[in-house]
């Protein structure tokens, strides 16, 4: 019986929109391309987060929103010209909503943040695990709304 659940599970999938998605090739060449520009935005976001905390002593909130910034226009730039070459808009309109998503995520890298330093983790370790924890809203919020194709 858990058999055939399983069965008509995964047969229900195959027909819905994201079923449909996970068969195309495509979307999994885009999700490894913006697996790697969500990378070096890792990165750019926590060297810069660390040199305005330890070598500027700037307050943790305010040295992760700087490092967002500079995280933002690299992965902005990168996703745009790289990951959803062929989607791209308006560059002014494009961008526009690229901030509203990353605004989300960085909100939400806040919140999750301050719990994390509040649990007692370090500042650092604490924004390694908070912006991965956002990173679902950025890819989702970019591949449906930033980035989508026109109908």
């Amino acid at each position: 019986m858990e058999r055939s659940s399983s069965a008509g599970v995964a047969a229900a999938l195959s027909r819905t929109r994201a079923g449909q998605a996970l068969r195309r090739p495509h979307n999994w060449i885009q999700l490894a391309k913006f697996s790697v520009v969500g990378a070096s935005g890792y990165v750019v976001n926590l060297a810069v987060f660390s040199a305005l905390l330890l070598g500027a002593d700037f307050d943790h909130r305010v040295a992760a929103i700087c490092s967002f910034v500079v995280a933002v226009a690299n992965n902005y730039t990168w996703n745009r010209l790289w990951t959803f070459h062929g989607h791209r808009g308006h560059l002014a309109y494009q961008g526009a909503r690229f901030l509203v998503v990353a605004v989300l995520a960085l909100v939400a890298n806040l919140v999750a943040l301050e719990l994390l330093i509040a649990l007692g983790l370090g500042e650092i370790l604490a924004q390694a695990i908070a912006i991965l924890l956002v990173t679902p809203i950025n890819f989702v919020g970019n591949k449906l709304w930033t980035f989508r194709r026109k109908s």
